[in-house]
């Protein structure tokens, strides 16, 4: 029954019916949930899967977006939208608690902040996010500690005492980034450099070192690419992937509380727990 929705999944003493959207009922011995997610709605993720388990009684854990890029709440960001920076890190806080830390790209967008490096991170923090407010620091420069680059900004600052701080910023930012650093770190792009002082030199280190921004919320499932979340695996046999309470009722892929970072290992969730389930229901 190609492109039919199920609308209701019920047991009987000789296995399942299954009543479609147009009104017609089908009967199966075994059945194999596999209706993924929330996220990509337009696949036909809906989450019709999490309604079926809990019509049978079993547990549904909440559900968030994951793998799904930032709102931020600095309005700078707008101005680097497309810029995308590659080794850097960044350091995830709820107040002093440290929520994430990691190496890698992220990319700046017209709404916040995404890629690879901000994905990965929303698999961690996803929960956190959507209940308040966090801080993400950025570290442009990680490969140096901030005494090293802090340095390296004296022995740039010397060899260049004359110029504007305009034409000495792009030695140390891409051009795109270099245009709002100049708000950021309250220098006058038209200040000589034997004219900058030290406390102007200090936040100069610390945007380079710990750029601030206002992580405000997550985007919607429609970017998520994962659902984090769903049918509980305490409920299921982790080796059939067969329900310990409903026989012959099977639940697979994203429909499942499992989710990871990326890299293919969500998409290897889907496959394991796919041939598990279809090994065991055929058995």
């Amino acid at each position: 029954h190609l492109n039919t929705e199920v609308k209701k999944v019920l047991k009987n003493d000789t296995g399942f019916i299954l009543q479609l959207a147009d009104g017609t009922k089908d009967m199966a011995d075994k059945v194999i949930v596999a209706t993924g997610g929330i996220s990509y709605e337009s696949t036909g993720s809906t989450g019709d899967g999490y309604r079926f388990a809990e019509e049978f009684g079993l547990k549904v854990t909440e559900c968030c977006p994951s793998l799904v890029p930032f709102n931020v709440r600095e309005d700078w960001v707008k101005e680097l939208q497309g810029l995308s920076l590659k080794n850097v890190s960044i350091l995830i806080k709820d107040g002093k608690k440290k929520l994430f830390s990691d190496f890698g790209e992220m990319m700046f967008t017209h709404f916040g902040v995404t890629g690879p490096l901000i994905l990965t991170a929303s698999s961690v923090c996803a929960r956190k996010i959507r209940e308040k407010e966090v801080k993400l620091y950025l570290d442009l420069k990680p490969a140096l500690t901030k005494e090293q680059l802090d340095a390296r900004i004296l022995r740039e600052f010397d060899a260049n005492a004359n110029k504007q701080f305009r034409n000495v910023l792009p030695s140390f930012l891409p051009s795109k980034l270099v245009s709002v650093m100049y708000e950021l770190c309250e220098i006058a792009p038209e200040k000589r450099i034997h004219d900058i002082t030290k406390e102007e030199r200090e936040r100069f280190l610390s945007c380079l070192k710990e750029l601030e921004l206002t992580v405000t919320g997550l985007r919607g499932y429609n970017e998520a690419i994962i659902t984090k979340g769903g049918v509980s695996v305490k409920e299921i046999d982790p080796s059939t992937m067969e329900s310990k309470t409903v026989p012959g009722l099977y639940f697979i892929g994203e429909v499942l509380d499992l989710d990871a970072v990326t890299g293919g290992f969500n998409l290897q969730i889907a496959w394991s727990t796919a041939v598990a389930a279809a090994n065991a229901a055929t058995e």
